[in-house]
């Protein structure tokens, strides 16, 4: 990734969840920049900005729907900007069959709150930022 700050948005989650996803992603990837989107149009511009986006399953905030899913749909299926570019994407949710039905609609596999800050979703944001080793 070079000099390039990586960027990682939270969409949708409430404030206690961000703080704490705010803190597991910047031990996971130090110097990191964490950026809220609790809108829909923040979130399509984090799209072509971000590097990965961590959606809630239950999105809080001004979203045209609360299903995170559902903007997981949308945003895949959104052409790529000029850059070309476009943010992965991961549920966050302790629902296993929400994280099915999240990497069926094109995002990564992601991982729970319960465990954001275990090896296993460390690794899994690594991946999606492209710093896996």
């Amino acid at each position: 990734m070079g000099d390039r700050v990586v960027r990682i948005a939270l969409v949708g989650h409430c404030g206690p969840d961000s703080y704490a996803l705010r803190s597991a992603a910047g031990r996971t990837v130090p110097g990191s920049q964490v950026v809220f989107a609790n809108n829909t149009r923040a979130v399509v511009a984090e799209l072509d900005a971000a590097d990965l986006l961590l959606v809630n399953r239950v999105l809080d905030g001004e979203f045209e729907n609360s299903e995170g899913i559902e903007l997981i749909r949308e945003l895949v299926a959104r052409p790529t900007s000029g850059s070309g570019r476009k943010a992965a994407i991961m549920l966050v949710s302790n629902f296993a069959d929400s994280q099915s039905d999240a990497v069926a609609a094109g995002a990564k596999p992601g991982f729970g709150k319960k465990e954001m800050n275990s090896e296993r979703a460390r690794q899994l944001i690594k991946a999606a930022v492209g710093l896996a080793q």
